[in-house]
């Protein structure tokens, strides 16, 4: 497997460290691959900036900081203006439609996804909007298999939320196949 080096961004309170790290674990645990996660948090716990970086490979990974991320998602408008830059040359910038408008021009294929508003139509909960990006995530560049996810999400969710998550889930990675090269 090639290596991928993924960046998940938006505020604190979205989840997006909580699903790097689910990501992590399910190739770890459960595709036996090697993998690293490490976070950033903006000045506030909720609502200020947050980075989490995710490389997952089949070789020793030697650096666990992601500088030109093959995927970018970015799920605010800050995160987005914030590390657009930072995409590497033919990488996949993941966005959501609802809280980011592109406009910078990047050497990315761009993909604006209703993640946020399929979640809300379909579930009804904003709480699941971080696994239906990561569902999205999982369609587009298959690095696991959504069983794994799966199976990490049992151990992490609460058993009353592990229909939700599912759910949301299966919406993003129904949302990343269609939209997959």
């Amino acid at each position: 497997m090639e290596r991928l080096r993924l960046v998940f961004s938006g505020s604190g309170g979205q989840g997006v460290i909580t699903a790097a790290i689910i990501l992590a674990e399910a190739a770890v645990l459960h595709e036996n691959l090697t993998a690293t996660q490490a976070q950033a948090y903006g000045p506030e716990a909720r609502g200020g900036a947050t980075r989490s970086d995710i490389i997952i490979s089949d070789s020793p990974i030697r650096y666990p900081k992601v500088t030109q991320p093959n995927v970018l998602v970015c799920l605010t408008q800050e995160a987005y203006n914030k590390f657009n830059p930072i995409i590497r040359p033919g990488g996949m910038l993941l966005t959501d439609t609802r809280f980011v408008k592109m406009h910078a021009k990047v050497d990315a294929r761009q993909i604006p996804l209703p993640m946020y508003k399929t979640v809300m139509d379909e579930i009804g909960k904003p709480i699941v909007f971080n696994i239906c990006m990561l569902g999205a995530v999982v369609g587009l560049t298959e690095v696991v298999s959504p069983e794994s996810i799966m199976k990490v999400l049992v151990t992490r969710v609460p058993k009353g939320f592990i229909d939700l998550n599912k759910k949301a889930l299966e919406l993003g990675l129904e949302m990343g196949r269609k939209v997959k090269p």
